[in-house]
C-alpha cells in the first residue's frame, strides 16, 4: 500500500460541539518511563529517596533533598522490535528528553528552599503497528467486514437502537436519527460516511431520496445496498509519532532534614499525529474475490493541559536514613483540537459483474474534520520508601495508582463569560470509559550500587498493569458526539507493561555523566473493528433467505517492544 492523502473534496457537516472517544483519547493517558539516566536506571524508584530532578514529575518534595544547584540535560535513541518504516517513521529515532535546573538556597542550619524548572518528555508516541490477518470468510452470513459493519447499522434505522436511517439527496447518503426527521446521529461516523457514499449505496437503483418530506420521494422506491461483501483478509498499517511535553515549575523545601514538602505546577503540550491504512480484500457471498477497499486515515491533536501535584518526603526516625513518600496529583485539564483527512479507495469490480449496481460515480471519498475538546485526566496517588546504608548502597520502592475508567471526555459548548470555550461531561462516552478502561497500578523497584565514589550502577524493574478490560470494544453504536467524529474503527487493548533498566553513572569534579538501558514489553490484541455486531439482513441470502446476520471480525496478537538508551550529562555547583 501506499500514501493516500488529498485535499478532502467532501467533508460531514460541521456541529456547534465535539468531543472524542475512548480509545482515541486514551492515548493521552499515562506516561512513559522517562527522564534522567539515573532516574531511569533505577526503574524510577526514586519518589522517597529524592534529589533527582525528574521528580518534579511525580513527587515533588524530592527536590527538597538538594543542597546545591543542579543543572542536567538528557538525550537518548530509541528503537522498536520487528517493525519497518511507515510514513517516515522509522523504527529508530532520536530523542532529547530532559533539560532542566534546580536553585537551592538555605533558610536554617538544617533546612532548604528550592525552586526547579524541569522540561521532560512524559510519552514519546512514536510506535508502528502492521498486521496482516485472515478473516473466517462463511457464506451464510456469518462473514465479517467493516462496510458490513456499516451496513448493520444502517439495518437497525435508528439511533437508540445503536444504527442510524439513511436518507439521500440524490448527491450523498447520510445518516439520521430516525426516519421522521433530519438530525443527524451520532452513530454515523466518518468512516460510515464513506462506506456508505464510497461503497455501499446503489445511486442506480436508489436514484431518489427517501426524505419523505422530499418532492422527490417515491414510496414505491426499495432502496437497495451493495451488501454481498466479505473480508476475507486483511492488512493494517499505522505509524504514532509526537510526544507530550511536561513543564515543571517547583518550589520544595525541608525542615530540620526530616520533613520535605514540594509542590509542582505541571504544563502540559501535546503533538500527536497518527497515520493508517486498512485494507479489506472483499468476496461476495459466491466466493468469489471482487476487489479491495482502503481506508486511509491521518489525524492530529494538538493542546496544552495542567495539573498539580504535591508530595511529602519524611524520615520518622532521627537515627536512620530510612524514609517514605507520598504524592498528589490532579487531574490533567486538557483543553486539545483534533483534525483529520481521511479517503476511501474504492477498488472494488463489483459493478462489473453486477451491472444493475452503481455508487455516485467516484472511485474516491474523503471527509475531514476540525474540532476542539477537553478531556480531564484522573488523580492519582502514590507511595514510596526508600532508604541508603552509608554511602555505597540506595534502595528504592515505589507505587502508584490512578483508576482510569474515571477519566472524563467533555463536550465543547459554547464559550464561558470570560470568552474560554465551556464544556460538559459526555455521559454516555463516560460510561463507555468506565467499562472499558480500568484502574491502573505501576510498581517500581531500584537499586543504586557505589563502588567508589565517582562511580554508580544501577538496576531497576517497573510493572504496569493493563489499562484495558480484555473485552474492551470501541463500540460505534453509542449515541455520543464522539463516535461523530471517529474516522477509524480499529482499536488495540493493551496488556500489562513490564520495564527493566541498568545504568551507569561517573562524577568528576562539578560534572557527572550517566547512561541508561531500558527495555519495555507490551502485548496486545488488535481488532480491525468492533467484533460483536449482529442485526437481520433486509436483503436474502444466496439460498434466498431473510437471517440474522453476524459480523465477527478476526482479532490480531501484537507487541509493542521498545529499546531505549538514555544519556544526561548534568553540572552542580
Amino acid at each position: 500500500m501506499k500514501k493516500y492523502l488529498f485535499l478532502a473534496a467532501l467533508s460531514l457537516a460541521m456541529l456547534p460541539a465535539a468531543a472524542q472517544d475512548t480509545y482515541e483519547n486514551a492515548r493521552l493517558l499515562g506516561s512513559d518511563l522517562n527522564g534522567t539516566a539515573r532516574y531511569v536506571g533505577m526503574g524510577g524508584a526514586l519518589d522517597a529517596l529524592g534529589a533527582d530532578i525528574s521528580l518534579t514529575g511525580t513527587n515533588p518534595a524530592g527536590i527538597g533533598l538538594f543542597r546545591r544547584n543542579t543543572v542536567s540535560a538528557s538525550f537518548g535513541i530509541v528503537n522498536q522490535d520487528d517493525v519497518h518504516k511507515f510514513d517516515k517513521v522509522g523504527k529508530t529515532n532520536l530523542s532529547f528528553d530532559q533539560i532542566g535546573f534546580v536553585y537551592s538556597s538555605q533558610t536554617a542550619r538544617n533546612s532548604f528552599l528550592n525552586f526547579a524548572f524541569n522540561y521532560h518528555k512524559s510519552r514519546n508516541f512514536n510506535q508502528i503497528l502492521s498486521i496482516a490477518n485472515q478473516n473466517m470468510v462463511r457464506h451464510n452470513g456469518q462473514g465479517a467486514s467493516l462496510g458490513k459493519l456499516a451496513y448493520g447499522k444502517s439495518t437497525l434505522g435508528n439511533v437508540n437502537k445503536g444504527g442510524y436511517y439513511i436518507i439521500d439527496d440524490g448527491k450523498q447518503a447520510d445518516g439520521y436519527q430516525n426516519g421522521s426527521g433530519k438530525i443527524r446521529a451520532n452513530t454515523f461516523t466518518q468512516w460510515d460516511y464513506l462506506y456508505t457514499n464510497g461503497v455501499l449505496w446503489d445511486a442506480v437503483n436508489d436514484p431518489a431520496p427517501d426524505d419523505v418530506n422530499s418532492p422527490y420521494y417515491d414510496p414505491n422506491d426499495i432502496y437497495f445496498w451493495n451488501t454481498f461483501f466479505e473480508a476475507s483478509d486483511y492488512n493494517f498499517d499505522r505509524a504514532h509519532s509526537g510526544w507530550i511535553a511536561d513543564y515543571d515549575f517547583t518550589l520544595s523545601g525541608n525542615i530540620n532534614n526530616r520533613v520535605f514538602l514540594g509542590i509542582t505546577v505541571g504544563v502540559h503540550s501535546v503533538n500527536y499525529k497518527g497515520y493508517s491504512e486498512y485494507q479489506e480484500f472483499l468476496v461476495d457471498r459466491m466466493g468469489q474475490g471482487i476487489g479491495n477497499v482502503v481506508l486511509a486515515d491521518e489525524r492530529k491533536i494538538t493542546g496544552t493541559g495542567a495539573d498539580i501535584k504535591v508530595g511529602a518526603i519524611v524520615r520518622p526516625f532521627e537515627d536512620s536514613p530510612f524514609r517514605f513518600g507520598v504524592s498528589i496529583q490532579t487531574p490533567t485539564w486538557y483543553d486539545l483540537k483534533s483534525e483529520n483527512t481521511s479517503v476511501m479507495i474504492n477498488a472494488t469490480d463489483y459493478a462489473a459483474s453486477h451491472p444493475t449496481f452503481k455508487n455516485w460515480g467516484y472511485d474516491e471519498y474523503y471527509s475531514g474534520e476540525t474540532y476542539e475538546f477537553k478531556y480531564y485526566t484522573p488523580w492519582k496517588f502514590g507511595l514510596s520508601l526508600g532508604h541508603t546504608i552509608d554511602d555505597y548502597l540506595a534502595l528504592g520502592a515505589g507505587f502508584e495508582y490512578t483508576d482510569y475508567s474515571t477519566a472524563d471526555n467533555r463536550v465543547n459548548d459554547g464559550y464561558d463569560s470570560y470568552g474560554n470555550p465551556d464544556s460538559y461531561s459526555d455521559n454516555v462516552m463516560n460510561n463507555h470509559t468506565e467499562h472499558t478502561l480500568k484502574g491502573v497500578s505501576t510498581f517500581r523497584l531500584g537499586a543504586e550500587f557505589k563502588p567508589d565514589p565517582s562511580l554508580a550502577v544501577r538496576l531497576g524493574y517497573n510493572y504496569l498493569s493493563p489499562m484495558y478490560e480484555k473485552n474492551g470494544v470501541r463500540d460505534t453504536r453509542l449515541n455520543s458526539m464522539g463516535n461523530w467524529y471517529s474516522s477509524t474503527a480499529d482499536y488495540t487493548n493493551w496488556d500489562a507493561t513490564h520495564r527493566i533498566t541498568c545504568g551507569l553513572g561517573y562524577k568528576y569534579e562539578g560534572w557527572n555523566f550517566d547512561v541508561a538501558y531500558q527495555y519495555s514489553a507490551t502485548k496486545g490484541t488488535f481488532y480491525p473493528f468492533q467484533p460483536d455486531m449482529t442485526f437481520k439482513d433486509i436483503v436474502p441470502n444466496v439460498d434466498g433467505n431473510i437471517i440474522d446476520e453476524t459480523n465477527i471480525c478476526t482479532p490480531s496478537d501484537v507487541n509493542f517492544n521498545r529499546h531505549q538508551l538514555l544519556f544526561t550529562v548534568g553540572y552542580t555547583f
